[in-house]
This record gives structure tokens, C-alpha cells and sequence, in this order.
């Protein structure tokens, strides 16, 4: 019983690593960090991006101050920075607007959560 406890430990240990890799990606203009609870994606303004997340294509659209336009799942939604909005079965949370990004928080739970 003890091999047999030491044996999945290990292949947990072994395998934990490549599960947390996984759960990011990065393409032209965008970069993603997947969790459980969703996935924060950084878009880079001024370039075409697109990113698949959660199974859900999500794109920036356009920024006018402090109000961001993202097409998710196929619907348009335009939400303030600090708020949440349905989207394309998504809650989207623009956590950040900069010069060069906007970083959206992106769940399958109500509120962001």
C-alpha cells in the first residue's frame, strides 16, 4: 500500500506542472491564463486579436475611454473598466485599459466568480 501511495504522488507531482502549462496561451495580440474559476486575457490594442478561451472565440473590438467593445461567443457587449457583463455565455470583467492593452477577465459564473 505504501509503493502503491508513493507511485500516484509521484505521477500527481509529475503531472500537476504540465496541467498548470496548459492552461495558457499566446497568439498575435493576445496573451491568456487559464484557472478553474476562468481566464484573464491580455489584448494588445491597435492589432486584429482574437482569442480562443474556454471554448469561446473573444475579440477586442474597440476602446472608447473607459469602455471596452468585445465580441464573445459572436455577441458584441461594451463594458466599463471595474464592471461585468454577460457575453456570449461568459461573464467579461475588463480589469485593466492601458496605451498598449487591455486585460478582460472571462468566467463561466455570475459576477465574475
Amino acid at each position: 500500500m505504501p509503493v502503491q501511495r508513493m507511485l500516484a504522488l509521484s505521477a500527481f507531482a509529475l503531472l500537476t506542472p504540465l496541467a498548470a502549462a496548459a492552461c495558457s496561451s499566446q497568439g498575435p495580440g493576445y496573451k491568456s491564463e487559464c484557472q478553474v474559476s476562468g481566464c484573464t486575457v491580455s489584448f494588445t490594442r491597435g492589432v486584429n486579436a482574437k482569442a480562443s478561451v474556454l471554448g469561446i472565440d473573444a475579440e477586442l473590438v474597440a476602446v472608447n475611454g473607459n469602455t471596452v467593445t468585445l465580441k464573445v461567443g459572436g455577441q458584441e457587449v461594451s463594458v466599463p473598466v471595474g464592471q461585468t457583463q454577460p457575453a456570449g455565455g461568459l461573464s467579461a470583467t475588463v480589469q485593466e485599459i492601458t496605451d498598449d492593452k487591455v486585460v478582460v477577465r472571462l468566467t463561466t459564473g455570475i459576477n465574475g466568480n
